[in-house]
């Protein structure tokens, strides 16, 4: 089956990270892709954003570029960015994760871990988030 779905995973740094920025990041982002027919999942914490886009090329594209702009965060860098057959969070607009199922540490992110991570690694995160999502009482 030809698909036109793609997914782009990126990292930033928060800027001003708080619970209210994250409530207005986590609403903008719901809406927006509720809007587009993106879907996604952020996994965050004080010192970094890990997210995944997916969904039709266009709007992922579009997303992504609005993400870029945001003065939220700052040191936008794209991990990933592939074609898909199928989405791993369809029935979410947006899932937030507080980094409880993060698998690098802060040590680990200060020095450098996702610039040598290999795509498959970074996925393996959001498959198990997603795995995990589906599960009643986790999120």
């Amino acid at each position: 089956m030809i698909t036109n779905l793609i997914q782009i995973v990126y990292v930033s740094q928060p800027f001003g990270f708080d619970e209210p920025t994250l409530a207005g990041i986590l609403i903008d982002a719901r809406r927006c892709n509720e809007r587009d027919g993106v879907t996604g999942a952020l996994v965050c914490r004080h010192d970094i954003y890990l997210q995944l886009l997916e969904g039709p090329e266009v709007p992922v594209r579009a997303a992504y570029a609005r993400i870029r702009r945001d003065d939220r965060h700052a040191g936008v860098k794209e991990l990933l960015n592939r074609k898909i057959q199928s989405r791993l969070f369809a029935n979410w607009a947006m899932l937030h994760d507080p980094a409880k199922t993060w698998i690098w540490t802060e040590e680990e992110i200060a020095d450098a871990a996702l610039d040598r991570a290999e795509p498959a690694e970074i996925i393996k995160v959001f498959k198990g988030l997603s795995d995990r999502s589906a599960k009643p009482g986790l999120h």
